[in-house]
């Protein structure tokens, strides 16, 4: 202790031993100190004018790409404020309009759109940079007054039809990514009109609402639930400002609101302006919601978390059930985001599927990547995430797109030595996962699902008793004019409105700041005051996020003894010491039920159907179901197949389809679906039959890496039945081709009849020539074992 106080000391030790110095380093510091503090203010300033600027705008939003609109949601039968727009390529870029369309849906959760294009290495820049037409869905600052949740489904439907009304030659359906709240948007729209959807990218998206240790969760019963969601409306007259939903995220982290994200500012005033001033574009965009919007987010899924278990049903009489889609689903999450953690990315999965049977048995294909430590916004914002992550995951959408049905988990790492002839920093691997791994990110607490679903219980109970008594006395005494103030009002607003250049303070630092950036003075980085500043700074975050903590665990504290009180729960209609699960499994429809049976009988009689395509992806799906893992590079070379003609007249949805079924044989029957393949490959060439087994042991073993005894085990079986597929052919071959010399010595000698049938006649030239080219029994069969 003593060592490291007078390490500490040691800096200071040398100034006081020359006062003069210390004298003029505080000299020093304070006019930095004081031209920082002016620059910092004017950066404030042009953040102000950004702000009212873009009030000002019909469409604001921080896209950095250039885009025209295509299709507009007020032109729909159910009018909505959503839009969306092709982006343009950057200079220099080729867009290939047969490969599959890209299109970004962004977040409406308070903030304005565009996050999904904000910066070059983005979503949408990944997208172009693959080559891929790209296509931007968003949405004005002011909702259509009525419209409701299931209109903007109806919106997004629409759109990916546009989209692919606009490339008949696509080879595959849309691929979406869906931000934040877009994702569980574009995953309910998804459910209702599979049909339309190819691969689908989640990013930082909540879908089972009650996982996870994050305060946020905590949120809506400790506030007495949604009436508190009603009263915002109904004071807003109709509409629910979005700005209360960024104050929330901003409560997350009092440190960085109250203090990181200024000082950061301040300390490095001279660098910092421009992409502080970019993001405050970005935060500073509220939009609002109509009020049954909110309402419906806030009571079915916030609170009521009734997405995951399929319980949501339409105003139609559609059940939205997220089995129900077909195409790959991509969920992106970080360890890091304290709004929507794994388990509430990832606990839709085992809220739906008990094992992996049932996963396959619904024919859905899932991969999940973790990222360890990013925080929620930096899951779309940040570059190193955006060169990373988004343009992997670009670049190798098709492939995902061939994935058999299961749980998958991807990884992007840095390309090995060895990696061969792969033009990437990064490598995209593919593991083997499954219910069981989901269920131990997930980490499902029974216990805690019934003090949720008492919490939802009083959150209907509360909500009906200020519909019945309150409601009608606010919405009485709310009018455009009050909610228009209150509006103005809101503490997030006046921190942007306060400091713009209508202010004359603000505006005379604007013409001091310019002169100070002429004669910049800024401190040595060794200066001790200014190690005193970071010093100071440090302490009140630590501070502050001492507080965040204790604060959090009151929360939960709270929550757990409140909700978890068997009177509370006697309230919400549990029975104390009662074990059943709150939130059953969904079950199958005797529809489900009878379709898999029919599926089974039907997969019985294509195990003896096919070729040599089918008897390619069958022995692939038998080699490397002993793989943990596999990467870009088993893809590319796959891609090899049509060198043979294997995939010739094969479009990538007829590809895929049959990829699926083959993966679906093997795992229904597993030995048995190799057996057939020597008949399979009745009548193919001998020398595609050996393209196809080079292929597989080549393929098999392209990372370099030893295979395990099962894998060895198992590729050597599959060259054994193509081996004896070979011989087969060619011992068929040599048998048609001594029958065809018979018949032609047959037709020789009947032309030629012999004069004098009684004398013995010398043996013709195509009677030795027959007796010369058919092979002994020895010669076959020793042709047959080689």
């Amino acid at each position: 202790m003593n060592d490291k106080t007078s390490n500490a000391d040691a800096p200071w030790t040398q100034w006081l031993a020359n006062p003069w110095g210390l004298a003029q380093a505080w000299a020093d510091y304070t006019v930095d100190a004081c031209q920082r503090a002016v620059l910092y203010a004017d950066v404030e300033r042009q953040v102000g004018d950004q702000y009212q600027a873009q009030l000002r705008k019909t469409a604001p939003n921080v896209l950095n790409f250039p885009g025209e609109v295509v299709m507009s949601g007020l032109d729909l039968p159910r009018p909505v404020n959503y839009g969306m727009a092709r982006i343009l390529p950057q200079p220099g870029q080729v867009i290939d309009d047969t490969k599959r369309p890209f299109v970004v849906v962004d977040p409406r959760a308070g903030h304005g759109p565009g996050i999904g294009g904000f910066k070059p290495d983005s979503e949408i820049g990944a997208a172009l940079a693959a080559g891929h037409p790209c296509y931007f869905v968003g949405f004005l600052p002011n909702p259509v007054p009525g419209q409701t949740v299931e209109d903007v489904m109806r919106a997004e439907a629409a759109f990916l039809r546009r989209v692919a009304e606009l490339h008949p030659d696509s080879q595959g359906k849309p691929a979406v990514i869906g931000n934040c709240q877009a994702g569980w948007q574009i995953l309910m729209t998804a459910a209702v009109w599979p049909e339309l959807f190819g691969p689908i990218i989640v990013a930082g998206t909540p879908v089972s609402y009650w996982g996870g240790d994050n305060p946020m969760r905590y949120a809506g019963g400790l506030m007495g639930g949604s009436w508190m969601t009603a009263l915002t409306g109904d004071t807003g007259a109709g509409r629910f400002d979005g700005a209360w939903l960024v104050q929330n995220f901003e409560n997350l982290d009092p440190a960085n609101t109250l203090w990181t994200k200024q000082y950061h500012l301040y300390a490095n005033i001279d660098t910092e302006g421009p992409r502080y001033i970019g993001f405050e574009k970005y935060w500073g965009g509220h939009v609002f919601l109509n009020d049954v919007e909110m309402q419906y987010i806030v009571d079915n899924l916030f609170i009521g978390n009734k997405l995951s278990t399929a319980q949501l049903i339409t105003s139609d009489g559609i059940r939205i059930d997220l089995r129900n889609i077909k195409s790959p689903i991509l969920v992106f999450c970080s360890h890091g985001d304290n709004i929507t953690p794994p388990a509430q990315a990832l606990g839709w999965i085992t809220d739906l599927y008990r094992d992996d049977n049932e996963v396959i048995g619904h024919d859905q294909t899932i991969v999940y990547a973790t990222h360890p430590s990013i925080g929620h916004l930096g899951i779309f914002v940040s570059g190193s995430v955006g060169r990373k992550e988004h343009r992997k995951f670009a670049s190798t959408i098709d492939q995902i797109d061939l994935l058999p049905a299961g749980i998958y988990r991807a990884t992007v790492d840095d390309v090995p030595e060895d990696a061969g002839d792969v033009n990437d920093p990064y490598l995209l691997s593919i593991h083997r996962s499954g219910v069981e791994d989901v269920r131990a990110i997930v980490r499902p607490d029974p216990e805690s699902d019934r003090r949720f679903s008492a919490a939802a219980r009083i959150s209907e109970i509360n909500l009906a008793l200020y519909r019945s008594f309150v409601q009608p006395w606010v919405r009485a005494f709310s009018t455009p004019y009050t909610a228009a103030w209150l509006h103005k009002l809101h503490p997030l607003r006046l921190s942007f409105e306060a400091w713009t250049s209508d202010n004359p303070l603000a505006a005379a630092m604007g013409k001091l700041a310019d002169d100070i950036r002429e004669q910049r003075a800024p401190v040595p980085a060794g200066n001790p005051f200014l190690q005193l500043q970071q010093n100071i700074s440090d302490a009140v975050v630590q501070a502050l996020n001492q507080y965040r903590d204790r604060r959090d665990g009151i929360y939960a504290i709270t929550f757990d003894t409140l909700f978890g009180s068997p009177w509370i729960q006697a309230l919400a209609g549990q029975t104390y010491g009662d074990r059943t699960p709150v939130r059953t499994h969904p079950g199958a429809s005797p529809e489900h039920r009878r379709f898999l049976q029919e599926a089974m009988q039907h997969l019985q009689t294509l195990l003896h159907e096919g070729g040599a395509l089918e008897v390619s992806l069958r022995a692939l799906f038998y080699v490397f179901q002993h793989h943990e893992k596999i990467d870009e590079r088993y893809f590319h070379y796959a891609s090899q197949l049509p060198d043979v003609g294997l995939t010739e007249g094969q479009d990538l949805a007829s590809f895929r389809r049959l990829v699926r079924t083959q993966a679906v044989l093997l795992a229904a029957y597993g030995d048995q679906a190799i057996e057939p393949i020597p008949s399979l490959l009745k009548g193919t060439a001998p020398e595609v039959i050996e393209q196809i087994s080079t292929s597989i042991t080549q393929l098999a073993q392209i990372d370099g890496a030893p295979l395990t005894a099962d894998a060895q085990t198992a590729l050597e079986r599959v060259q054994g039945l193509l081996a004896g597929a070979v011989d087969l052919e060619n011992a068929v071959r040599m048998t048609a081709q001594a029958n065809r010399i018979v018949r032609t010595s047959a037709d020789a000698a009947a032309q030629h009849p012999t004069a004098t049938p009684s004398a013995p006649s010398e043996p013709s030239a195509a009677s030795e020539t027959v007796d010369n080219k058919r092979p002994s029994s020895a010669t076959s069969r020793r042709r047959l074992s080689k």
